[in-house]
């Protein structure tokens, strides 16, 4: 299969052709443009990039994907396992909750979010290689010790709080350098390489459990850890921002000591964040991600309350995954064709609809009636991991749209960490609300967390639909064409 993308860079020293041209200072937008506007400029002349420099570029934020999110979203083997482990008599998991389990994956998914404004950051001052390569060793690093864990809490500091700083600083700059190299087709170049998490999960989670199987948990951890790091090190080598932005952004950085440059957060201007089509975004950043990463950490739980074995509910994982890495892709090439706001509210919406017509229904009928929850819950998961990954996809081409590429190391790290601070509510707040005692549960034991799921989502539609109308309003200045258009 061949792809097509630019054989162009973005516009001028690290512009978007769409893009306001305003001077920035230390990432703050001049006090004399109180509304920078992506959609009401005039382009610089364009430098030339290899196509294949940009498929380079691409594979490599692929192969952290897949490597990094991948394994990452596979804890739902681990949550059902560890919950399994809870009935022990004696163990790391003995007498813990399942919110207390999920906790694990929670800390490790919000954390990669929570930690994206200091890896911006050090992408911004420090070389990205070595940005990347830092999060590599901590990936590693932190399944090798959860391995040696004795306890719960080991998990939570380990497999939790240090694989998300991990994940963080190969996934954040990954999917941070790739939009600056791409002028055009941006959602299919970001849908490409953001399906690695798909397909790292559909590779990673029969990997996973097969290993559990044959050597045990501890060896599996250690084993992954090793080959992560290996894997993201490797494609470390090609992330790096576009020439004119990485100029840019060096020579802004260049009076900043070292030192300075580890704890200076690079900050979207005021002028932006008062704006309503920020704060509509960054609500529904932060109500999808509170909603996102409930559904697939416990997507082998939930396959059990409806009769499913531990392995067969393993195999839900792989279909999850397999739907996420499609998505990605054929909605990323659909977003350059209709618009990427109207399909990010397009697939956000039908999330929505997903969780609510299917998730819900499965839920309150599964228990008395085994055969429709299963139905209904496959179909779930088919259609939810396809339009609910497009949004992780999407969103950095969304914030190339709203403000401007070269805005883009100031947005990305504020709008991740409210992602992360989200799910590191949302989720365990889903898992309390799982009723039942420890042990077999039935499946309208997770009715309270599918109401939750389907309400977040359903408040993530009506902030896509505001950024969407607001894009129609006339700005304080000079308003273009492109917003009155219908594709945008």
């Amino acid at each position: 299969m061949s792809v097509h993308l630019d054989e162009t860079a973005p516009y001028g020293p690290g512009t978007h052709p769409n893009e306001h041209q305003s001077t920035t200072t230390a990432g703050l937008v001049d006090s004399d443009v109180p509304n920078e506007d992506p959609c009401t400029t005039e382009s610089y002349a364009e430098p030339r990039v290899s196509r294949c420099r940009q498929l380079v570029t691409v594979l490599a934020a692929f192969t952290v994907n897949f490597t990094a999110c991948g394994l990452l979203f596979t804890f739902g083997i681990y949550q059902a396992l560890y919950e399994s482990m809870a009935t022990q008599y004696s163990g790391p998991f003995t007498h813990a909750s399942s919110s207390e389990i999920d906790l694990i994956g929670s800390l490790s998914a919000s954390v990669m979010t929570m930690a994206a404004p200091f890896a911006v950051a050090w992408a911004k001052y420090f070389d990205t290689p070595r940005v990347v390569w830092a999060g590599a060793l901590l990936f590693g690093l932190a399944n090798v010790l959860a391995s040696f864990g004795t306890a719960l809490w080991h998990f939570q500091l380990a497999q939790g709080l240090l694989l998300g700083i991990g994940t963080s600083l190969s996934f954040v700059p990954s999917m941070t350098v790739t939009p600056t190299w791409f002028r055009g087709r941006t959602g299919l170049a970001m849908g490409i390489a953001s399906a690695g998490t798909g397909i790292g999960g559909l590779v990673w989670a029969p990997v996973v459990t097969a290993c559990i199987d044959t050597m045990g948990f501890r060896d599996t951890l250690r084993l992954t850890g090793a080959l992560a790091a290996a894997l993201i090190g490797a494609a470390g080598f090609a992330l790096d921002w576009e020439p004119t932005m990485r100029s840019r952004l060096h020579a802004e950085s260049a009076a900043i000591s070292p030192a300075g440059g580890l704890f200076r957060i690079p900050l979207p201007a005021w002028q932006m964040v008062k704006q309503r089509k920020f704060i509509a975004h960054g609500l529904g950043a932060a109500f999808q991600s509170a909603a996102y990463y409930t559904p697939v950490f416990f997507l082998v739980s939930y396959a059990q309350s409806l009769g499913y074995t531990e392995k067969q509910g393993a195999n839900f994982v792989a279909v999850s995954n397999a739907c996420n890495a499609i998505g990605k892709i054929s909605i990323g090439f659909v977003a350059d064709k209709m618009g990427r706001v109207n399909t990010f509210f397009l697939s956000t919406f039908l999330s929505a609809v997903a969780a609510i017509g299917l998730w819900l229904p499965s839920a309150v009928l599964g228990t008395a009636h085994e055969a429709p929850g299963r139905h209904l819950y496959i179909a779930f998961t088919v259609l939810y991991s396809i339009f609910a990954s497009a949004y992780v996809s999407l969103f950095p081409a969304i914030l190339v749209e709203l403000f401007g590429v070269k805005q883009l190391p100031y947005t990305t790290g504020v709008l991740y960490m409210a992602q992360g601070m989200a799910a590191l509510v949302g989720t365990p707040v889903a898992g309390v609300l799982v009723r039942g005692s420890d042990g077999a549960k039935r499946s309208d034991d997770y009715t309270g967390m599918t109401i939750l799921v389907s309400s977040l989502l359903l408040a993530t539609s009506a902030c896509v639909a505001w950024v969407r109308f607001e894009l129609l309003l006339p700005s304080s200045s000079s308003v273009s064409e492109k917003h009155r258009r219908w594709k945008i």
